[in-house]
């Protein structure tokens, strides 16, 4: 018989873990980090791979693109060089492009390119680092050109077929020659290969081959009548290897002296223009001087974009084109007036008439009659040019240039009159103690003539005759010097649109501040009116017939600027210059850290101007010589001889881009 236990005495064991389950939760951990490990190398290792291919891509790609700007700067440098090599007139008979000029050019491109080349400089300073230079293997190529001619009107010596060889050259009277012309075109078969670098070592090899054209337009040149304002720089006095450079820098516009341009080795040179000079050689400084007129030379930097004329002859200074004081009075500027004329003719603010006896007390007089005319049916009417202020160094004399647009008002003491609300062309003028302001309307035609508490309504405004046909100009003549010259304020407009306006001192100009347009007729800087347009382009949507003369023919043109900032812009073209003088632009006050001219500069000789940064925009209005300020010095230019007058156009045609990797 079995016997149970009590409950009290019946034994249990206590739950214990399974002994093959222990540690799961740390292999568990440990998998699960070395997956996480795994995937954290292989994304490490992706994101490195990809920065590497990144990297090397865009290497890779900056190399392509120095490679790329390479061709461009090479091929754009032969063209350059081709178009420069064109004189500024040619005999009938004589090619412009002479033969084996492409052998230079080829050698000049492999001497600057040769080696390597920074991209980064320039509008590309900020590029990615990269160089190029133009490959020997395979060897850079410019061919002997074909060439082709047109004789388009005369009569030529032969018949023909024109090459380059077999030039037309006129025959026969001076009349039939008279319109004789003809076009030569040029085609330059070339072909170059550039290796491009970037900051690492990947390179990018590209060849490029095609046609190189140039074509030059002939026609037949005689003496013309120019205003010295077509030049961007005439100097008149500049004797070659002298000691003096010019100072280095872009150049914009026709250049020309009278001596001859000396170059230092300490910068680069680059001449949008043609440049001339009297003598047959360039004066080239390094140590020593050397005279040569081949170019470039070895260690000097120069660019003629619109070709060289050395040896021509040379300008004549007149003693002046025009009486700019005989301008005040009549309005023409021939002749000399005398005391009675102006004593006729000029009146002060108040209507005293200028002393017969003639005189040297200060005071500004206007030429205006009270007598009626048939084109002024209302008194006082305006009869001349300008302004005349007479001057005996006994008071400094200010003269300040005012663009102003006047809303409303009390315009010359009457309240609402026709001026209101024009613009107008102001000139303060200073006097110690005593300011005249003279308002001119050309909307109204009118003129007001304010002196201390006199105001004097004028009909009419001052004009322009000497072409014969009356326009609107300003003759503002100090018998004097002017110890102040400025516009209202710095970066304030000082020259309205559509006024026309020289200021002429029998001494010395000294500018103190800025005399600027209203509206600038070219561009200051790069890109300015669109892509790849560079400086000094002309903008014709600014131009409004505004125009500024800064003449003497006796003194300089001072600069004593006063601006807080050091800078100081002249919009105008400055002449100081005359049969045997000296003048020319100088700085007398501080130095100037930039000074623009926008205009052109004509000098007896080159003085200090005192500034660390000097640009220069030619007025590209003044071009053919025809539009310039009122009154202003002109010549007669002649000819080196009876040949053809040459215009240069240029382009090229790629046949072959290929890229070797």
């Amino acid at each position: 018989m079995n016997t149970l236990k009590p409950d009290a005495e019946i034994t249990r064991r206590p739950n214990r873990p399974i002994a093959d389950a222990r540690g799961i939760a740390l292999i568990t951990t440990l998998l699960l980090l070395s997956v996480m490990l795994a995937m954290t190398l292989a994304m490490v290792i992706a994101v490195f791979s990809d920065t590497l291919i990144t990297r090397y891509y865009r290497n890779f790609r900056s190399s392509f693109y120095a490679a790329d700007s390479g061709l461009n700067i090479a091929r754009q440098s032969m063209l350059a060089q081709l178009t420069a090599a064109v004189p500024t007139s040619v005999a009938g008979n004589t090619q412009p492009l002479a033969a084996g000029t492409e052998t230079t050019v080829l050698a000049n491109m492999n001497a600057q390119y040769g080696s390597a080349n920074s991209i980064n400089s320039g509008q590309a300073a900020s590029s990615w680092p990269a160089k190029f230079y133009i490959a020997t293997t395979p060897a850079a190529t410019l061919s002997p050109p074909t060439c082709t001619i047109s004789a388009t009107t005369g009569t030529p010596t032969n018949a023909g077929p024109y090459t380059c060889t077999n030039m037309p050259a006129c025959t026969g009277t001076a009349a039939a020659c008279a319109g004789f012309s003809r076009t030569i075109s040029y085609s330059y078969p070339y072909s170059f290969t550039a290796m491009g670098q970037a900051l690492a070592n990947e390179q990018t090899q590209l060849q490029d081959a095609g046609m190189l054209s140039v074509s030059v337009t002939e026609n037949p040149i005689t003496s013309v009548n120019s205003s010295f304002a077509a030049w961007g720089m005439f100097i008149d006095q500049f004797a070659i290897c002298s000691g003096s450079d010019l100072v280095p820098g872009t150049i914009t516009g026709p250049v020309f002296t009278n001596g001859a341009w000396t170059f230092g080795n300490s910068g680069s040179y680059t001449f949008t223009d043609k440049i001339g000079s009297v003598s047959p050689q360039f004066g080239w400084q390094s140590g020593g001087c050397s005279q040569s007129a081949t170019y470039p030379q070895s260690g000097f930097s120069t660019t003629f974009q619109g070709g060289v004329n050395l040896g021509a002859n040379s300008v004549p200074l007149p003693a002046n084109s025009f009486s700019q004081k005989t301008a005040v009075v009549n309005g023409v500027g021939s002749g000399t007036a005398t005391t009675a004329q102006m004593n006729t003719a000029l009146k002060t603010a108040n209507g005293s008439a200028y002393p017969a006896s003639g005189t040297t007390t200060p005071g500004v007089y206007l030429p205006y009659t009270t007598t009626t005319s048939a084109g002024c049916p209302a008194a006082p009417c305006m009869t001349g040019g300008g302004i005349y202020v007479e001057d005996n160094g006994s008071t400094n004399v200010s003269v300040k240039l005012t663009a102003s647009n006047p809303s409303s008002g009390l315009l010359c003491g009457i309240a609402g009159n026709a001026m209101s609300g024009h613009a107008l062309q102001v000139v303060t003028v200073t006097q110690g103690a005593v300011i005249t302001t003279v308002s001119f309307d050309q909307t109204a035609n009118m003129t007001c003539i304010s002196s201390g508490s006199t105001n004097t309504l004028v009909h009419g405004v001052p004009e322009n005759s000497s072409s014969g046909t009356a326009s609107p100009g300003t003759m503002v003549y100090v018998d004097g010097d002017i110890n102040s010259l400025s516009g209202p304020g710095q970066g304030v407009s000082a020259i309205q649109d559509g006024a026309a306006m020289t200021v002429t001192s029998a001494g010395n100009v000294t500018v103190t501040g800025d005399i600027l347009y209203n509206h600038e007729p070219v561009t200051m800087t790069a890109n300015q009116t669109g892509p790849n347009t560079p400086v000094d382009t002309l903008i014709p949507a600014n131009n409004y017939g505004q125009v500024l003369g800064i003449f003497t023919a006796n003194g300089n043109v001072n600069l004593a600027n006063t601006q807080s900032n050091g800078n100081l812009e002249i919009d105008a073209s400055i002449a100081t210059i005359s049969q045997g003088g000296s003048g020319g632009i100088v700085n007398t006050g501080n130095s100037i850290n930039t000074l623009s001219i926008v205009g052109g500069r004509i000098q007896n000789t080159i003085q200090n101007i005192g500034a660390t940064t000097r640009n220069v925009f030619f007025d590209r209005r003044f071009a053919s010589g025809n539009f310039a300020p009122p009154w202003f010095p002109a010549t007669t230019i002649t000819p080196t001889t009876t040949s053809s007058d040459t215009s240069v156009t240029s382009t090229f045609q790629r046949t072959q881009w290929l890229a070797i990797y």
